[in-house]
């Protein structure tokens, strides 16, 4: 099971950091995206990681602002969302892409 956290209100310019934590299995070595979904929008992909981090992609509305990490010793994929943007406002979804198991979101709001 993957649970996102740390979604919220935030300020055009401030910024948030997203926590997906996995319980029952390991997201260790195992590649890891966060997508995220806008009102009437289709889920979109936001960042992507390799299983033991050496790698990252991102979507080019989010590169340079966004950096997605991984502790795989505490079983946990994180988002640093920097310089936000109302255009950001969304939730926000972890994704394993092993077995293409989601989170439930975290809603990210972000005020102009």
């Amino acid at each position: 099971q993957l649970e996102e956290s740390g979604g919220g209100l935030v300020q055009a310019g401030g910024s948030l950091r997203l926590s997906c934590a996995a319980s029952g299995r390991t997201v260790s070595g195992t590649p890891m995206d966060w997508f995220r979904q806008a009102p009437g929008k289709e889920r979109e992909f936001v960042a992507g990681i390799t299983g033991y981090g050496s790698r990252t992609r991102y979507a080019d509305s989010v590169k340079g602002r966004f950096t997605i990490s991984r502790d795989n010793a505490k079983n946990t994929v994180y988002l640093q969302m920097n310089n936000l943007k109302p255009e950001d406002t969304a939730v926000y979804y972890c994704h394993r892409q092993a077995d293409d198991d989601w989170g439930q979101g975290t809603q990210v709001t972000v005020s102009s």
